[in-house]
């Protein structure tokens, strides 16, 4: 019956060049053609061309025979609407956003529907390609800079790569974090790991702190498993045990770095509306 997978999965190949791949993707799948183009949309059907694979949106694309096409059809992925991102900063050969928390940095074979570098694409003016150069969990929020062009994404890139780039993070944590407690250096995975943590505040009722942390490496969930493993995990944290009902409480607040394009110094700070609640109560000594 039409319509009614969950998830499929489909690799046709296009033996005649007068057939749309909209009509030969609903008669392999079963699917109808409107759901097929929703599909296409949201980036989860792929065209093989000369062993090159590129997503396929465009319905009206022409395609030679030879061509493989790829459906990668999930449901639930599909009726998932993004979080609104919003755009900090256009410069031209790049730009800085605010990423929601739910919303990926990047998609998968199965669509790139609720990412922000799709949003950017569509939001955009005027429109460009964009590309990402790092990355934040989708559970997290805060500042990304996307490239809109190969040069800029290389230089970028290095930045990150290379470490010439500063990152401050904004998170919210369970216990009364102390005053003292600046540096944190434990290794991660066998590699090394460097934090610096400042506290902002204490929430004595809510038994929470807020911190400023910059991190001078970037090891996975670096600031999630250091905390956590000092005995702070982060509010919302599900993975390292901070679990609740709130969301993720960590967020990019701060990048600074010299501008690879220009050479100029650059400073984006997150506008203060966008910030996550902070704890109340003055920052403490204790």
């Amino acid at each position: 019956m039409k319509d009614k997978q969950t998830v499929l999965e489909r690799h046709v190949e296009v033996k005649t060049e007068d057939i749309k791949a909209v009509d030969l993707l609903a008669n392999e799948s079963g699917l109808s053609r409107g759901r097929i183009k929703r599909t296409m949309k949201n980036g989860a059907v792929w065209v093989e061309r000369e062993k090159h694979v590129q997503r396929l949106r465009r319905a009206d694309r022409k395609l030679r025979r030879g061509d493989i096409l790829h459906l990668y059809y999930d449901a639930n992925i599909q009726a998932v609407s993004p979080p609104a991102a919003v755009l900090v900063k256009d410069e031209g050969e790049y730009s800085v956003w605010f990423k929601p928390a739910g919303m990926f940095s990047q998609g998968s074979k199965w669509g790139d529907q609720c990412t922000i570098v799709r949003w950017a694409e569509q939001h955009l003016q005027p429109q460009r390609n964009a590309f990402v150069v790092h990355r934040l969990d989708r559970s997290a929020s805060g500042l990304m800079l996307l490239a809109h062009g190969k040069q800029s994404a290389a230089g970028l890139s290095a930045l990150f790569r290379e470490r010439r780039l500063e990152k401050h993070y904004r998170v919210n944590v369970q216990g009364r974090f102390p005053g003292d407690l600046k540096l944190l250096d434990q290794p991660l995975d066998g590699r090394p790991a460097l934090s610096h943590v400042r506290l902002m505040a204490v929430d004595p009722h809510a038994g929470r702190s807020l911190l400023g942390v910059r991190i001078y490496t970037g090891r996975k969930h670096q600031i999630r498993r250091h905390l956590s493993n000092l005995g702070f995990p982060v509010v919302g944290d599900r993975l390292y045990g901070g679990g609740d009902d709130d969301d993720l409480q960590l967020q990019a607040v701060r990048l600074v770095f010299s501008c690879p394009v220009t050479g100029q110094h650059r400073d984006y700070r997150l506008p203060e509306e966008l910030l996550i609640g902070q704890a109340s109560g003055r920052p403490g000594k204790a």
